[in-house]
């Protein structure tokens, strides 16, 4: 199935797989589209900070139809969805050592791979890149996730005049890509949401 074809063109090219792998310990659950599209499997003690390829969802508040729309087995993008997507292509502007891979808005959600290449040690706060009592971590996925939503969430509202308002759920679905295989998997899978959209778990019109 082909990507959706409403991504704009400086997106940067897909990340090779074999410049990422060598990171640590990582979880031995299998990728499972239909429950990890669904809640976060955050592993509590697991660095989200260390080199290696992250699936992220992140999904509207009330799953709300704010995006867009598919039609023919696209995704057409609203004038809130350009947002969202413009705002996901400025992360590797404003993160060092953070490149964008498979990426998709949908009408309420947004799918995408976020790889974190070799980090310089003294650029982050906390020795271990493990999140204490909630304190942000540089460069982290959970850090990189708030940025995505606090600056999708102020140019939304000021567009819809509705200051305050959530755009997003709290949590967010994270999963650590284990290997090429699996990579593939779920580049695929982000790239057929639009064909399956009408038995997608997040669309509340669905089959």
């Amino acid at each position: 199935m082909l990507p959706c074809p409403y991504r704009a063109p400086t997106v940067p090219p897909r990340v090779p797989v074999r410049e990422v792998w060598g990171y640590g310990n990582i979880e031995d659950m299998p990728y499972n589209p239909e429950m990890h599209h669904r809640r976060s499997i955050r592993l509590k003690e697991f660095d989200y900070t260390q080199p290696g390829a992250y699936f992220i969802t992140i999904v509207a508040q009330n799953r709300e139809w704010l995006f867009g729309d598919i039609v023919d087995d696209e995704m057409r993008l609203n004038p809130l969805g350009r947002v969202v997507e413009k705002e996901w292509e400025r992360l590797s502007q404003r993160f060092e050592n953070l490149k964008l891979d498979e990426f998709m808005v949908m009408p309420n959600h947004v799918h995408g791979i976020i790889v974190i290449a070799d980090r310089d040690n003294s650029m982050y706060g906390d020795k271990d890149g493990i999140e204490h009592f909630g304190k942000p971590i540089k460069g982290s996925i959970p850090t990189i996730v708030r940025s995505f939503k606090s600056a999708t969430t102020l140019r939304i509202n000021l567009m819809r005049q509705s200051k305050g308002l959530q755009v997003w759920q709290r949590n967010y679905f994270e999963h650590v890509i284990r290997n090429e295989s699996e990579w593939g998997e779920i580049r695929e899978y982000i790239r057929q949401n639009p064909d399956n959209w009408e038995v997608d778990l997040e669309n509340p019109k669905g089959l």
